[in-house]
């Protein structure tokens, strides 16, 4: 009930980091009973910390926060809020659970409306009370009504119904602030929506929600079969719930939750996370990542236990890993402005590493930062790819091993590019004796991306066929570039 981290630094330090990290937006997550049960409301944090036995935490907060270790629950969080507004970042609250406790499980008694602890009056009754309490907080700009909705009693009649309701009831508090629908299965179906819409009166305010983990996928597919994998899980996740972004039934979506174990170790959770990038820069989706923190003051029982997803270390002194910060780069800009009349360009994007292709003085292409990108234009597989700022060029294939170039060379076979594998993330184009050369960048090469050339190299783990190879022990993402349209200049 108490937001984490604050007995590890002054909450002025967190927001600063969370800003200077390039987020614009908290999901800050709360439980039910804080605002409907007294034996909760009326709690001071010093109050909470000392119930759990948490005497560390408190010795922390006293030190980090004193101002806090007074204050109601409710009047902590509004600190939590207005801290993140004061550096501009805007704040999602998430009623996480209705029991505070640790989420999620199939029969926790938090998942679905008639379990144990989820009432659904009661509900009501705590989201009325946090949409009042911050309708006037221009911080706060949606409020998502349950996360990760599961267990044996879901069913899509009681969806429908208390989704409905839930979403009249925020509207009614606060008519300011988005409204933010839960799906099922742990917030990974959104499919019956194809069907039929949720009705509610407040539509123009709905966003949905999905989150999207590799949880439950065979390590062995990601391992061996990377390229067909990520093309089935892609298809799964926009079948279920990806499909709102730009189908026939339209809405706006929130990627609500992904995230890897940032220590790095994990290779089958390295290539998800890859192959999610690219999806998810392609549509431009808005997005939040699991997670900020480092660790938590208690969980499941441990004191102080690490959270490896977390951008923070353990002791949230500084980032966990640096790269994750980059590879996220991209994924933080809008690429695409509804209200702009820039022509469509696309921006050459490389999953795994976040990085951007430019064209540099040599006419090579090279990975840099994604603060700026060379302009391309690929209208169609087996066409040419086209620098747009300069007419008349275009990217070729010179040879196996060799740097890409660009030319004024846009008619031949080496010029022709398409898009293979089931991922469909290699480029490649045909050399001169008619086989196909994938786009790769071998980080092995240099330890700087910007001095290293982006080479045309034998395609991994395609056949002569350039199909997917049935096994393959090789890492593909190298190989992996995803044309992202923008209409940015």
């Amino acid at each position: 009930m108490v937001a984490e981290g604050l007995h590890k630094r002054p909450l002025e330090g967190i927001a600063a980091s969370v800003a200077s990290m390039g987020f614009n937006c908290v999901r800050l997550t709360w439980a039910t009973y804080m605002y409907t049960r007294s034996n909760y409301s009326d709690l001071t944090v010093a109050e909470s910390l000392d119930r759990w036995g948490l005497k560390d935490a408190k010795a922390g907060m006293a030190e980090n926060n004193p101002g806090i270790l007074g204050l109601s629950l409710w009047d902590a969080q509004k600190a939590v809020v207005d801290g993140l507004g004061a550096h501009g970042v805007a704040v999602v609250l998430d009623n996480h659970v209705s029991l505070p406790k640790w989420c999620c499980g199939d029969k926790d008694g938090n998942g679905f409306f008639g379990d144990e602890y989820f009432h659904p009056e009661e509900w009501l009754q705590g989201l009325t009370a946090v949409a009042t309490r911050y309708q006037a907080n221009p911080t706060v700009v949606a409020m998502s009504m349950r996360n990760e909705l599961r267990g044996p009693r879901q069913n899509q009649n009681d969806w429908y119904k208390y989704m409905h309701m839930g979403a009249a009831a925020i509207h009614r508090a606060n008519p300011n602030i988005l409204v933010i629908v839960s799906g099922l299965s742990f917030e990974t179906n959104l499919e019956f929506l194809k069907q039929k819409p949720l009705p509610v009166a407040s539509k123009n305010k709905l966003v949905y929600e999905a989150h999207w983990y590799s949880f439950g996928d065979s390590p062995e597919k990601w391992l061996y079969q990377t390229n067909e994998f990520c093309g089935n899980v892609t298809r799964g996740f926009d079948d279920r719930s990806g499909f709102l972004v730009g189908g026939p039934v339209s809405a706006p979506l929130f990627l609500s939750e992904f995230g890897i174990d940032q220590r790095g170790g994990d290779e089958a959770e390295n290539r998800y996370f890859g192959c999610l990038a690219a999806f998810v820069a392609e549509r431009d989706i808005d997005w939040a990542f699991w997670t900020l923190q480092g660790s938590y003051m208690l969980r499941e029982g441990m004191l102080e236990m690490e959270e490896v997803y977390g951008m923070f270390n353990k002791e949230w002194s500084q980032l966990r890993n640096s790269t994750m910060e980059k590879r996220l780069q991209l994924l933080q800009q809008a690429t695409q402005e509804p209200r702009s009349s820039e022509p469509i360009s696309e921006i050459m994007y490389h999953p795994q590493t976040g990085q951007c292709v430019q064209v540099g003085e040599d006419n090579n292409i090279h990975l840099h930062d994604c603060q700026r990108w060379s302009r391309w234009r690929h209208r169609s597989d087996g066409g040419p790819i086209t620098l747009m700022d300069t007419p008349g060029s275009c990217l070729s294939a010179v040879g196996d091993g060799l740097p890409a170039v660009v030319s004024n060379d846009c008619s031949s076979p080496q010029s022709r590019w398409n898009r293979l594998s089931g991922s469909s993330l290699h480029i490649a184009a045909k050399d001169k004796r008619g086989r196909f050369l994938c786009l790769d960048w071998d980080s092995s090469s240099s330890s700087s991306s910007s001095s290293t050339p982006i080479l045309t190299k034998k395609c991994l783990c395609l056949g002569e066929d350039s199909k997917d190879l049935p096994h393959c022990v090789e890492n593909p993402q190298r190989q992996w570039f995803k044309l992202i349209p923008t209409n940015k200049t």
